[in-house]
């Protein structure tokens, strides 16, 4: 339940015992008012009886409104509108096993080739197995028809959100405002280039917190994010074809 306040004047209205409405002023000060609202009393005869006028202390006049916070309102979707499931996905009915068994076997080898190539690479002290390519792997296979999904965007977007991650630790060095202006500076990117790609936004903060991949330097751009994300299009191309011609 919601409480809305509104201040203005209030008057009670008492009838007799059997009158069905009922108004109540309620007090928004702990101390009693210092006079009596207004009263009307009128008796079975039709005849008005003694009429007593006061005012409430202007200090203390308060009226309060009870509503549901349910209720419909300038939006007309409701309490839970937000909740609602998109109309273009499709109903649960209608995936099939195939549908969710390609796309989470693809994430699997996905993790496992990358997670090969970091025992390869361990004794340069570098991985593959970073968590912006795990979001990839969510964006690639759950939903290749997406912007996010398409080759130019998250190409563009994973060279130049790195670098600018890059760019903003040689200027300011680690702390809050490197990882501030890299990420005002990507999103800047991703917004004026066109290539949406929202993985690619983790990057600059994996480089300036990764001590590890300060040694890198501009090669970051390219290496692990943009170099993974080709594995990781190749995957999607085998994931795409399975769930076309093996369908169960």
């Amino acid at each position: 339940m919601a409480v809305q306040h509104q201040p203005g004047y209030y008057n009670s209205l008492l009838g007799p015992k059997k009158t069905s409405t009922f108004s109540c002023c309620f007090n928004s000060s702990l101390s009693p008012p210092s006079s009596i609202p207004i009263l009307w009393r009128t008796k079975k005869s039709g005849k008005k009886d003694d009429i007593a006028t006061a005012r409430l202390n202007s200090s203390n006049r308060s009226r309060f409104v009870i509503r549901s916070s349910g209720s419909t309102g300038g939006g007309g979707g409701g309490g839970l509108s937000w909740w609602k499931q998109p109309e273009k996905a499709p109903p649960a009915s209608r995936v099939s096993l195939s549908d969710v068994v390609w796309p989470s076997a693809g994430a699997f080898a996905a993790m496992a080739l990358l997670g090969r190539m970091d025992q390869m690479m361990a004794s340069r002290g570098l991985s593959f197995t970073i968590a912006p390519l795990g979001a990839v792997c969510a964006v690639l296979f759950a939903t290749p028809n997406s912007p996010a999904a398409q080759k130019y965007n998250m190409f563009i977007a994973q060279v130049g959100c790195a670098a600018f991650g890059v760019l903003a630790l040689s200027i300011f060095g680690p702390g809050w405002l490197a990882r501030g202006t890299a990420l005002a500076a990507s999103i800047a990117f991703m917004i004026i280039t066109g290539a949406t790609h929202t993985p690619a936004a983790s990057l600059p903060i994996l480089f300036i917190d990764g001590a590890k991949f300060h040694q890198l330097h501009l090669w970051y751009a390219l290496f692990p994010g943009a170099t993974g994300c080709v594995l990781l299009c190749l995957i999607q191309e085998i994931v795409i074809f399975l769930k076309n011609s093996c369908k169960f």
